[in-house]
């Protein structure tokens, strides 16, 4: 099955998350907006800029040059110091987001992330999600992210760092050609700074350039290290996204939607759906959950959130479906929605699971075994629970 990756880089991290910071404590000025620097002492010459401004970097600043420096250039430049602990909470705010899109997710860095998507995509395309998570980081969290498509991590890392801030690109295989090869050969991935005046010396100015040489030249040369850089400027990589493989405390997935919905069975429909999504990751880390909530939120921006004790824990999407569709039928208002989420917590090793004689579990575990072993075989989504088929939002997002 094709790939489909996501890699994210928060734009310009340190001094945006420090000018959150700033603003939560009563600072009235935004310091992306103004001539400012996150640096070391200024005391000692040995303080450095760690990142800059757009203003500042208008002046001609760049980051890993000195204060004393950056002064020269900036007469009017303001410094402020980093703090790491508040850089750990906006980066863990990230990842808590991204987590209602997929569990696999490598923290490539403090300020980057690479998502694997291939079985999350819930019958939207890669793009959508992409532009969902720009959005939503934007308004939830108050900082932008760039964000690369593609089929795999280097190709992803490499369409982030197109154009920024604040942009959504692609670099698919078919793109390569058109978009990469035109580089100069310093830009891409992994390409060390000593290794560019070898490649200039043998004519290869270009990504395109490196891409075409033969590679049994940069291999007796350069070693595995010249395999790798070929391979990489053919956009080759394997390399699989590298998560954490701790159980998470809660699983929850949100949908915000192109269009407004207020047909009761259109929005029970799109809950089936996320149920089915969120389930299926339940029963993938073998727990059980005990609680369930939903959320709505309508094109006024009003949110709505209920939450249910579960009579018995369980990992089968009918039995959480009843409880997500009771939920709905207390809260719902009768208004456009345009979010629709539900969550699970409470979260139990499926060892310690108690049957209930109430219970339908077993059968419904059957039910959700054969289910979760096609759409493994032949991708998420490959076959779910009969619904109306006029009724599938999936539907509505192809017609917008």
């Amino acid at each position: 099955m094709e790939r489909k990756i996501l890699h994210i880089d928060v734009n310009n991290a340190f001094l945006s998350w420090t000018a959150l910071e700033l603003l939560k404590q009563g600072e009235t000025q935004d310091i992306r907006e103004i001539e400012s620097v996150i640096g070391g002492d200024e005391t000692r010459r040995a303080g450095i800029v760690l990142a800059k401004s757009m203003k500042a970097k208008k002046k001609g600043v760049v980051t890993g040059e000195t204060l004393y420096q950056a002064r020269k250039k900036c007469p009017n430049l303001k410094v402020y110091k980093g703090n790491y602990k508040s850089y750990q909470n906006y980066s863990l705010q990230l990842y808590n987001l991204l987590l209602e899109y997929t569990d696999k997710i490598e923290r490539y860095s403090i300020d980057e992330c690479f998502l694997d998507l291939t079985e999350y995509l819930m019958g939207r395309t890669l793009e959508e999600i992409a532009i969902e998570i720009n959005k939503r980081v934007k308004s939830e969290l108050g900082f932008t992210v760039n964000i690369g498509l593609s089929e795999n991590k280097l190709l992803a890392k490499m369409a982030s760092d197109f154009e920024k801030p604040d942009k959504i690109h692609t670099l698919y295989k078919r793109e390569i050609p058109l978009k990469m090869w035109n580089l100069p050969v310093q830009e891409l991935f992994m390409l060390g700074k000593r290794t560019v005046p070898f490649l200039r010396s043998i004519n290869i100015k270009t990504i395109g350039d490196l891409a075409k040489t033969d590679k049994r030249i940069l291999e007796k040369r350069l070693g595995k290290h010249g395999t790798l850089i070929w391979e990489y400027a053919n956009g080759i990589d394997e390399s699989e996204v590298i998560y954490e493989q701790n159980k998470p405390k809660s699983i929850g997935n949100s949908i915000t939607l192109p269009i407004d919905l207020m047909e009761r069975e259109k929005i029970e429909n799109v809950l089936l759906q996320i149920t089915e999504l969120v389930t299926y990751r339940l029963r993938k880390w073998e727990l059980l959950a005990n609680t369930v909530s939903v959320q709505l939120r309508t094109n006024k921006f009003k949110d709505y959130s209920h939450q249910r004790k579960l009579g018995f824990s369980t990992n089968t999407t009918t039995e959480i479906f009843k409880c997500v569709k009771e939920i709905f039928g207390e809260m719902y208002k009768e208004e456009p929605i345009r979010l629709i989420g539900v969550r699970l917590d409470k979260l139990i090793e499926k060892s310690e699971e108690q049957i209930s004689f109430f219970s339908s579990n077993k059968k419904y575990q059957k039910i959700d075994e054969v289910l979760d072993n096609i759409n493994k075989k032949y991708g998420k989504n490959t076959i779910g629970r009969p619904v109306d088929k006029n009724l599938d939002y999936r539907n509505d997002l192809k017609n917008i």
